[in-house]
């Protein structure tokens, strides 16, 4: 089923509210429990270990979290795109090659065009690219740009790995080098998403998945 992407601007919008419904709590519960340094220290793996249960456990259930139901968005598996020509490509009757008939016609085998020129008075076959039917347009190598071919919520190991590969570089900023690695990694993270036709981020691509856009009832 092909899906409107999500804006890349919804998703931030969705991950500051989730960063703010999750980090806001977490900070004052360890400034309540440490003083000092030891903030700095333990805020941050503290803070990735509920984002990660926060993220992992609602995509599995429900494919979304409260920061993307509010932003009116939802994670969803990524199907491949049928390409048309391709193996599970279908080929319109008449056409040539494949068959006349089609091969949901039950009772009727399907055979294969003569070759040479067509008799007399039979319609031209149509140019590839152009439209099958009347006023219908024609087949397209995959969906359309801002779209995708969308599938169920992810299961529980998809929506797991989706959300440690963003969530636990926040456990390394207390580290100096990893820190400023994992902000490196969060900046092309964010600009892989315009990268391709289905502006998947890393935790996209890992984890098989795609944001599109939650259809309204």
């Amino acid at each position: 089923m092909a899906a409107d992407l999500a804006e890349p601007g919804q998703r931030l919008l969705a991950r500051v509210v989730d960063t703010l419904i999750v980090g806001v709590p977490v900070v004052l519960v360890v400034r309540e429990l440490f003083s000092g340094h030891a903030v700095d220290v333990v805020a941050p793996p503290a803070v990735a270990g509920c984002m990660l249960l926060y993220e992992a456990v609602q995509l599995a259930l429900w494919g979304r979290t409260l920061g993307k139901r509010f932003a009116g968005i939802e994670v969803v598996a990524a199907l491949p795109a049928v390409q048309s020509g391709g193996a599970d490509a279908e080929e319109p009757a008449g056409t040539g090659g494949a068959g006349i008939l089609p091969l949901s016609v039950p009772g009727f085998v399907p055979v294969t065009a003569p070759e040479g020129p067509a008799p007399e008075g039979a319609p031209e076959p149509a140019p590839e690219g152009a439209a099958s039917e009347e006023g219908a347009p024609a087949r397209s190598a995959g969906p359309p740009g801002g779209e995708a071919e969308a599938g169920a919520h992810p299961g529980v190991l998809q929506s797991v790995l989706r959300a440690a590969v963003y969530s636990l570089p926040i456990a390394a900023r207390p580290i100096p080098v990893a820190g400023l690695l994992a902000s490196v990694f969060w900046v092309a993270n964010a600009g892989l998403m315009f990268e391709g036709t289905r502006r998947q981020a890393v935790h996209d691509r890992l984890a098989g998945t795609v944001v599109v856009k939650r259809s309204r009832p």
